[in-house]
């Protein structure tokens, strides 16, 4: 792998690290108490920080996918992450866009003509990632877009994982769809909340993986101590899904707005029929933006 270049957005109040290979967010200090927020991808439990996922969201059936006839295969996640490929297109000092374009190399597993642009812009004590998506094609492409940042949980010295909730905008009915041990989606479904708005955080919460929220009526969602308060927000107002992740025992917590999900157990493996998969039409552009906010 070629050398990491980390670039850097900075105010008064916050400092940002992005890296350069799949435009991966890899820091988020605050100047005002000089802590990281987020993880720092210790590979004992996770060697990531907030890869971008993109052209799909988790695993494909046998990593295996039909279009138009035809077999394709991809990884979890699909392969803008830690991908050598990704360039920084413009700069500012607020501001820094990366792209990834359609290849040879692409177009043998995923065989659409796109471009595909990350944007991180900074605001005072919040962060803007702006996903876009152009259709480069003469034909509809089929993707799912999102987000996988971990935030560190805890912060604070003295504070524990169990000291730890996220608490959402509304109280909800939420079921979590539960996953195979392939990591498809089960037609078994759990309840998390009942006309609640908290989920405290737990060892053991994700021991069977992921929560995965469908169709999640709320739209924000804060990482809280119950000793320090608020620590953080993120906003997936453009996002229909929502993924929350840790691996078992580590101390961070992720927070994942989604556009797609993993494979249904029983798929038929079609991209055009895939759950939650987003179609776009020749010459236009998608957008969809979330947001990190500092307490």
């Amino acid at each position: 792998m070629k050398n990491v270049a980390i670039h850097r957005l900075e105010n008064e109040l916050l400092s940002v690290g992005i890296k350069s290979i799949g435009a991966e967010l890899c820091s988020i200090v605050n100047k005002l108490n000089g802590k990281e927020y987020i993880w720092q991808g210790d590979p004992a439990f996770w060697a990531s920080h907030a890869p971008v996922l993109f052209p799909i969201i988790g695993a494909l059936k046998n990593d295996t996918y039909f279009f138009e006839g035809k077999e394709y295969h991809l990884p979890k996640h699909g392969f803008f992450r830690n991908n050598e490929a990704v360039t920084l297109k413009r700069q500012a000092k607020d501001h820094l866009t990366f792209s990834l374009k359609y290849s040879e190399d692409t177009l043998t597993n995923y065989p659409f003509k796109f471009e595909m642009e990350i944007s991180f812009t900074l605001k005072e004590k919040t962060l803007e990632v702006k996903h876009t998506v152009f259709n480069l094609d003469d034909k509809p492409i089929y993707f799912s877009i999102g987000g996988h940042p971990a935030f560190n949980a805890p912060i604070f010295p003295g504070e524990t994982y169990e000291d730890y909730y996220l608490e959402f905008d509304q109280d909800m009915e939420l079921q979590s769809a539960t996953l195979s041990e392939g990591g498809l989606i089960s037609s078994v479904s759990k309840s998390v909340l009942e006309n609640e708005n908290k989920i405290h955080l737990k060892k053991d919460l994700f021991k069977n993986d992921a929560l995965i929220f469908q169709d999640i009526p709320s739209k924000e969602v804060s990482l809280n101590s119950k000793n320090s308060g608020r620590i953080l927000t993120v906003n997936y107002t453009d996002f229909k899904n929502l993924g929350i992740w840790a691996k078992p025992n580590a101390p961070y917590v992720c927070i994942e707005p989604w556009l797609g999900i993993a494979d249904l157990e029983n798929t038929d493996q079609d991209l055009k029929n895939k759950k939650g998969i987003n179609k776009l039409m020749p010459t236009q552009i998608f957008s969809a933006t979330n947001s990190i906010k500092i307490a």
